[in-house]
């Protein structure tokens, strides 16, 4: 299929659009002007006809007397026909003069007629010359239209054109913002979203060098701890009890490798997962049913879960399963982290068109000087990959919502887990 430039077909369209207009408005003006002279001049033969009318009903007037009456561009005649109807006009041509004959009765029982004649040819060199004006304005309004949809298809174009020229110098290594301000406001949603896509992008990069460096050193790691104490193990003969303690070694190390597969592969679902249809889904109803789930985990530990909530619904258009993920990666690390005993809140704070989660723990509180949502980061000595708030930075990014981990401010230890999320978020339909 043959390809063309899209300022080739919009300034071809613009230019025949405005030159069918343009042409079919001259023709209108034309025609309109055409037709009232020629009316003009038929009321005016009218208008002698009834004079004369009136004169020969008044008098005995002859032709000679008649001709007197009229313009010298105009000749009378009182004819005889028969079968003709009351008031006739017609134009026609002799030779290179033009004129227009009106018959008018006189006397209807004498079959009589008042034939008027008259040379229209001032007002047919009038027409052509109107005609000849309409086409010299008509040609030179087609080259302004040409110069002016050249110059306005080239005008529209260019944030298009800036917009793919900023895109085809974009490589991994240089993503750059597009500047919004520049752009005329029709163009500001489609620079937003590449904006939008772009940083995902980024940080997709990002976090995928950090990922694969991490997962080779972590994977190593154990790996290499096997080996050496196989390798100590075996250069004697020692008690079954040792062999026991080197392969429960072997066991623990393959249960921490096992989880970090796990969490990777849970990484491919996620990529899945944002492809996912978003739906309607009300975040309050959502974030109580789901409070009720997590008590179950939070009861192993004697921890209270609570929910609060300063409204009563929220309805958005998201991905639930990636919201899904984030909530439960928040509520998982506060009961990690929280001891025996303690209280875990999930609160709602409605905002102008967002609202407010945080997952308030009494836990160990957590180091603000780092990048938590970094690959591989792990707090404190508890068990695990480390890629779980890797996994919720990168939904909230897909969600196009906010996500943060703080400690508390009120006195209390423990760290306050956050998610603002929008009314209308970037996933919506």
């Amino acid at each position: 299929m043959k390809r063309t430039s899209i300022y080739k077909q919009f300034s071809q369209k613009l230019i025949f659009a405005t030159s069918f207009f343009v042409v079919v408005l001259s023709l209108i003006f034309y025609g309109f002007t055409k037709a009232t002279i020629y009316e003009e001049i038929s009321d005016e033969l009218l208008k002698d006809a009834r004079l004369v009318v009136t004169l020969t009903n008044n008098s005995q007037t002859n032709n000679k007397d008649l001709t007197l009456l009229i313009n010298s561009d105009t000749s009378i005649d009182i004819v005889q026909l028969k079968d003709l109807p009351n008031i006739t006009l017609r134009k026609y041509n002799v030779d290179d003069d033009n004129y227009m004959e009106l018959l008018y009765p006189l006397n209807l029982k004498t079959h009589q007629y008042i034939k008027i004649t008259k040379n229209i040819n001032a007002s047919h060199k009038m027409l052509n010359k109107i005609f000849g004006n309409l086409i010299f304005l008509g040609i030179g309004g087609l080259i302004l239209i040409i110069m002016y949809a050249l110059a306005v298809s080239k005008t529209l174009l260019t944030p298009i054109i800036r917009i793919t020229q900023k895109l085809s110098n974009m490589n991994e290594n240089s993503l750059t913002q597009i500047d919004t301000n520049s752009l005329p406001i029709e163009f500001t949603p489609l620079a937003n979203s590449i904006n939008t896509l772009t940083l995902k992008i980024e940080n997709y990069v990002k976090y995928q060098k950090e990922l694969f460096i991490g997962t080779a050193h972590e994977l190593k790691t154990p790996l290499a701890v096997m080996k050496l104490k196989s390798q100590v193990t075996l250069r004697k003969k020692r008690e079954p009890e040792k062999y026991e303690e080197v392969l429960n070694l072997f066991v623990s190390e393959i249960d921490g490798m096992n989880q970090m597969i796990s969490s990777i592969l849970d990484m491919g679902r996620q990529e899945g997962a944002q492809f996912e249809k978003p739906v309607e889904l009300d975040v309050v109803k959502y974030l109580k049913e789901k409070t009720q789930n997590y008590k179950l985990l939070a009861k192993k530990k004697d921890i209270e879960l609570e929910f609060i909530s300063d409204i009563d619904t929220f309805p958005t258009i998201i991905q639930p399963t990636l919201l899904t993920q984030i909530i439960q990666n928040f509520v998982q690390n506060a009961i990690k982290f929280t001891p025996n005993g303690k209280t875990i809140v999930i609160k709602t704070t409605p905002n102008d068109s967002s609202i407010t989660i945080e997952v308030i723990d009494e836990g160990v509180g957590c180091d603000e000087d780092i990048d938590l949502f970094a690959p591989f980061k792990r707090i404190g000595n508890e068990q695990g990959a480390g890629l779980g708030l890797f996994l919720a930075k990168s939904a909230a990014d897909t969600l196009g919502a906010k996500i943060s981990i703080k400690n508390r401010k009120d006195g209390i230890q423990g760290t306050v887990a956050t998610l603002q999320l929008q009314s209308n978020p970037t996933c919506k339909i």
